[in-house]
């Protein structure tokens, strides 16, 4: 959800108990404002919170001018103080895939597992077990990261594809229909196109190129992988992820305000596929 309006959005999100106490937002609206200052973020948008057993992690994303370029994500224990995250890599994915359970809340926190590990000595190979240490820090990135992918969410129309490359912010969007915000091929996945470009020609004939450039949640595995639900009457659209719960997407039709927000331990539901 976008920092210069997130009051309006939290209130739009409160219906999941995705809710901050006044003190909480009162200190993300003031030290968010200074972030997007400080690093010259064209957008500065707060992504959520990983519930830790200590305490929790709250997140933020800064944009540059090119939406879809990668996005910087900040964390902070108190909502005043923020630190800048490393970017993924799939040696951080690889390592923390291992790591199970509760956020414990502190970023020096160091898991530990055992792995097996090929040695060879005098000609001879063998396994032996070497205990690998991995730190919350590390767990934090690739959670974000893994969330970011499969589930952030943007409607359909509220950025545009220049022709020579760059994605912008449409300022000439205006909400979706309510027929529109009803279907699920109505929102997008908050990232570059992956499934889009094995499409054949025939596919993308009624696709228009300067709004259709990602990817459909329509087509995500497993089938049913989202929950839309209609509230306030017919005011506010909201979408939640049952692969990642935790994740709610809202939209009030007719309107611009759209956004996202995790609030959850940053555990998937690798149950999904078995519960539909």
């Amino acid at each position: 959800m976008d920092s210069e309006s997130l009051l309006l959005s939290l209130e739009l999100a409160s219906g999941s108990g995705q809710g901050l106490s006044p003190d909480r937002r009162a200190s993300l609206l003031t030290s968010l404002m200074l972030v997007k200052r400080d690093y010259r973020y064209e957008r500065v948008l707060f992504w959520g919170r990983i519930l830790g057993l200590v305490a929790d992690y709250y997140i933020a994303q800064g944009l540059s001018e090119d939406q879809l370029a990668p996005r910087k994500t900040l964390y902070s224990l108190n909502c005043v103080e923020w630190s800048l995250l490393p970017p993924a890599t799939e040696e951080m994915l690889l390592q923390t895939s291992v790591v199970n359970g509760r956020f414990m809340g502190d970023p020096s926190h160091e898991y530990e597992h055992t792995e097996l590990q090929k040695v060879t000595e005098a000609d001879k190979a063998f396994e032996e077990e070497v205990v690998v240490q991995v730190k919350e820090e590390t767990r934090l990135v690739s959670v974000v990261d893994q969330i970011d992918k499969a589930v952030a969410v943007i409607p359909r129309g509220a950025l545009f594809k220049t022709p020579l490359g760059p994605t912008h912010v449409n300022r000439t969007f205006e909400g979706l229909s309510l027929s529109e915000a009803k279907k699920l091929s109505s929102y997008f996945h908050f990232k570059e196109a992956t499934e889009l470009k094995n499409k054949t020609l025939l596919e993308k004939a009624d696709l228009d190129p300067s709004l259709d450039f990602m990817d459909s949640l329509e087509y995500d595995i497993p089938k049913g992988a989202w929950s839309i639900q209609m509230e306030r009457g017919n005011g506010l659209v909201v979408l939640r992820s049952l692969l990642w719960p935790g994740l709610t997407f809202f939209h009030a039709p007719y309107t611009k305000n759209y956004g996202y927000i995790y609030v959850g331990t940053g555990e998937k539901n690798i149950d999904l596929p078995f519960m539909l």
